[in-house]
């Protein structure tokens, strides 16, 4: 199966940790995006190939185990990426290149039918793609790869090719590109073609897909530019994903018999809510207006979050606060551990609210809590639901060394409507900070909602994302629309649909998937970490 992905904008560090992780998988992959300023060095890349002291550049530089030299990215070039299965064989590499070399060329003539930049074709002994304008040869792609074995044994490869559509050229003044000083580099734009980079990364794909393994799956974040509008921006983002935010359900409208939640106030529930109130702990399961609130404080069971409870973002189908947040409270992760020790948990959750205004995202007080439970309640397991911490692997670090026994982050929606959900968030981001967790060898969850407007095929190529990153456990649950400022819900999905989602997500290889319509990220949490690792949990450090 060949899973294609149009992922925007994203970081080289990312975009390599997400490879990464797939090299791992049964799947095969096409990615394709562009990098925000970035130079990469090859495998066989001089230092003197640098023109301008690295440490005076105004981008990012970077090693990559890629084959070749420096090279620069910038938006207005289209990277794709392929990692796909090939034969077990020292020529396959070599096959490889070719297949990619072939897909751009054949993307370029689309593009130029006019052939315009003259002859698209190959340089001999120079890798890339080269156009050749009056016997005046120019490189107008730049190729890197590399092949190894994966955990399972199959030979698997690894980056891809860049095409200049109209990056800015000036940013391969600092180098010798690709280690060649005697040829210029090019883009299509500067040749004197007028076409988009989208336009181009769609037949690239299109290619590649064809050379690599047929048109498989797509799934695309939406990359459409922002208008003026007087209409609200989440309601005219949800419009640009292709959702009509007037179709929705209204807010006032009868929910579904299996969607009703009898409100159980019993003795539990009571008692749960004063430790609470004692000790000066929020909880998302009031926060977020959890609709399994009853039933999981009437068994002894909550999900404390820290950080405060003020939110620096604000997704479209959030009810938390976002209101400026306040300094973090030391004594947080303590009164924390307290409420566990007091409510003998044998499985607590720790949340958060994103805080983007901390270095580290919040992260340094969430390994705080973790260590806490640990020193007082030692045989309880301790889940962690996480916010992307903006990417950066070192705040991820934290929370990774303080070897919680779950790290859940959810993925929340389809790509295509990641930039309406949550314009502050990225599918890949997410991705590849689940890859992260796995790769740590801790158990790695994930969870999102329907109703908002995606297709069940779309969830089933999200499930299957998860899937290839390591992730074992994922939830899925009906979105319900907290009050009239929030997304609307674009339908509701019946029981037996949540049973198939189920079903097929376990098929793409998840060991667990949670999934009904009001499962939420922590719903039955002890249950699928014994369902996910039946026989040990995570050593623990």
């Amino acid at each position: 199966m060949l899973r294609r992905r149009h992922l925007g904008r994203i970081s080289f560090a990312e975009a390599n940790d997400f490879q990464r992780a797939l090299m791992q998988s049964g799947d095969d992959y096409v990615l394709l995006f562009e990098h925000p300023p970035t130079y990469t060095r090859g495998i066989r890349t001089q230092e003197e190939h640098f023109l301008v002291s690295p440490a005076e550049l105004n981008a990012v530089v970077i090693d990559a185990d890629r084959g070749g030299d420096v090279t620069y990215h910038a938006p207005g070039q289209v990277v794709a990426w392929a990692i796909v299965t090939v034969a077990d064989d020292p020529s396959a590499g070599k096959a490889h290149v070719t297949h990619l070399e072939d897909a751009v060329i054949a993307t370029v003539k689309g593009v130029d039918p006019g052939r315009r930049l003259g002859d698209i074709g190959r340089l001999d002994g120079y890798p890339g793609v080269w156009a050749h304008l009056e016997g005046r040869p120019a490189k107008i792609a730049a190729v890197g790869v590399r092949t190894e074995r994966n955990e399972s044994g199959a030979r698997r490869t690894l980056h891809g090719v860049a095409l200049n559509v109209d990056i800015d050229l000036s940013g391969f003044a600092a180098i010798v590109p690709c280690g060649i000083p005697d040829k210029p580099v090019a883009s299509l734009r500067s040749l004197g073609l007028d076409v988009t980079s989208l336009e181009v990364e769609e037949r690239l794909g299109d290619e590649l897909s064809a050379r690599l393994g047929g048109p498989g799956s797509v799934a695309r974040v939406d990359r459409s530019a922002s208008t003026t509008s007087n209409e609200r921006p989440l309601l005219r983002r949800l419009r640009k994903a292709g959702v009509d935010p007037d179709a929705g359900i209204s807010l006032h409208s009868r929910k579904p018999e299996w969607l009703r939640v009898e409100a159980r106030m019993g003795e539990e529930y009571q008692s749960l809510r004063t430790l609470t109130q004692d000790l000066r702990l929020v909880t998302v399961c009031e926060e977020a207006g959890c609709p399994n609130i009853f039933e999981c404080w009437a068994d002894g069971t909550a999900t404390f979050m820290v950080n405060g409870e003020r939110c620096t973002r604000a997704c479209g189908f959030c009810l938390i606060d976002t209101r400026k947040p306040l300094a973090l409270d030391p004594t947080e992760p303590e009164r924390v551990a307290e409420a566990v020790v007091r409510l003998k948990l044998r499985h607590a959750v720790i949340t958060c609210v994103a805080r983007d205004d901390l270095d580290d995202g919040g992260a340094g007080a969430i390994a705080a809590t973790v260590r806490a439970i640990r020193g007082r309640s030692p045989l309880t397991n301790v889940e962690v639901l996480i916010s992307d911490l903006k990417g950066d692997p070192g705040s991820l670090a934290l929370i990774l060394d303080s070897r919680p026994d779950v790290v859940n982050h959810n993925i929340e929606t389809v790509a295509r409507l990641q930039r309406a959900v949550r314009p502050s968030a990225g599918y890949l981001r997410s991705l590849t900070v689940l890859a992260r967790s796995a790769a740590s060898g801790l158990t790695t969850k994930s969870g999102m909602m329907v109703g908002l407007g995606e297709t069940p095929e779309e969830v089933e190529e999200t499930l299957a994302d998860l899937a290839a990153v390591g992730v074992s456990i994922a939830t899925i649950g009906q979105y319900l629309r907290p009050t009239e400022q929030h997304l609307p819900v674009s339908r509701w999905w019946a029981p037996t649909e949540f049973d198939e989602l189920a079903k097929k997500g376990e098929r793409l290889g998840l060991k667990r998937v949670q999934s009904s319509p009001l499962t939420r990220s922590s719903y039955h949490a002890r249950e699928a970490l014994s369902d996910a690792t039946p026989v040990a949990a995570p050593t623990r450090r």
